[in-house]
């Protein structure tokens, strides 16, 4: 079997394996895939699932409360915003002190007549980009060059 490793730092990570058949070697790193892919687990009515950031828009803090807001779905996770905010890494933005978005799901930005920002996701979750987390949006959205 051959291997072949193509680094690109514009292309999203993935794996792809050509083989005539499933062998024990490719259910390795099927596993090894899978264990990589970090799961948070959020409760709903009695039931867990375990997401990923590829379904999570944001995770918001409500009433002392940490939720994951998916496409249709709102699940109350046990950590803690900061610990989320590591966990899920560069592709979520801080946008306030209660609130990360996914990059990936973002639909767009408005402004209003006071200078806010408003970030509109593409579920339709709306918040408000904080003054101090301003600069640091615009940064990483590449507003500034």
């Amino acid at each position: 079997m051959k291997c072949n490793i193509i680094l690109n730092s514009d292309h999203e990570e993935g794996v792809w394996i050509y083989a005539r058949e499933k062998t024990d070697l490719i259910e390795q790193i099927e596993r090894l895939i899978d264990e990589d892919v970090e799961k948070i687990a959020g409760y709903k009515n009695g039931s867990l699932c375990y997401l990923t950031a590829e379904d999570i828009y944001c995770v918001a803090v409500e009433d002392n409360k940490v939720y994951a807001v998916t496409e249709q779905d709102r699940w109350l996770l046990k950590q803690r915003l900061y610990q989320l905010e590591a966990l899920l890494g560069d592709g979520f933005i801080k946008i306030n002190q209660s609130c990360l978005v996914n990059a990936k799901k973002i639909l767009r930005f408005d402004t209003t007549f006071s200078a806010t920002l408003t970030v509109t996701l593409k579920n339709g979750y709306r918040d408000y980009v904080s003054r101090r987390q301003m600069r640091t949006v615009k940064e990483r959205m590449g507003f500034y060059s």
